[in-house]
């Protein structure tokens, strides 16, 4: 069956006239923010402690929009009799916003949770140049990372909260016990002291 003469413009105009209809609804933008999404992809905040300068980040990137510079410095031996060790030092840590395209790679290949998705959006500048954001400032959006969602209240506890916890409990017995020794030695009183 043939369609009939201007019924596609028909419905283009049902539309029109639908919305034409409605009351419109307007953000007030600076005034009052977005109720943004949990999962939003912002920009990318730097937890620097966790950092170990592996630079699987920029290498995994695809637009190679991630910086990292480094040195070595040597840590001297735990114990006498040792190996001196050394380890890497993070020196720089950038990445350019112009070039990023919001993937996550880097996120998802960093094995020591390094980095996080921010939902810190506004980051506007005037110069592309500027763009380029160093640690400090990749820092600074890290405190703003929401928690991560609460765990299933039936799930079992992850292993590493219950190795954590354990430690911890035999920290404390330990120290429990310790100050339990050195508590009855001071209140102790030799035969014979007392009496005068």
């Amino acid at each position: 069956m043939a369609p009939i003469p201007g019924s596609g413009l028909a419905k283009g105009l049902a539309v029109t006239l639908r919305t034409m209809t409605r009351k419109s609804v307007t953000e007030q933008y600076p005034d009052a923010l977005p109720d943004l999404p949990p999962r939003t992809r912002g920009v990318i905040g730097l937890f620097e402690e966790n950092c170990t300068v592996c630079m699987l980040c920029a290498r995994e990137c695809p637009d190679w929009c991630i910086y990292i510079d480094s040195h070595k410095e040597t840590v001297p031996a735990a114990a006498p009799g040792g190996r001196e060790r050394s380890r890497n030092v993070l020196d720089r840590f950038a990445i350019d916003f112009s070039l990023c395209m919001y993937c996550g790679i880097c996120i998802e290949v960093c094995p020591f949770d390094a980095l996080f998705w921010s939902p810190e959006f506004e980051y506007a500048e005037t110069d592309i140049r500027e763009l380029t954001h160093e640690r400090d400032k990749l820092r600074e959006w890290m405190w703003t990372v929401p928690a991560p969602p609460a765990l299933d209240p039936r799930a079992e506890e992850p292993k590493e909260l219950a190795a954590a916890r354990k430690s911890a409990e035999k920290l404390a017995a330990a120290r429990a016990a310790e100050a339990a020794e050195a508590e009855p030695a001071t209140d102790r009183v030799e035969p014979g002291e007392g009496e005068a």
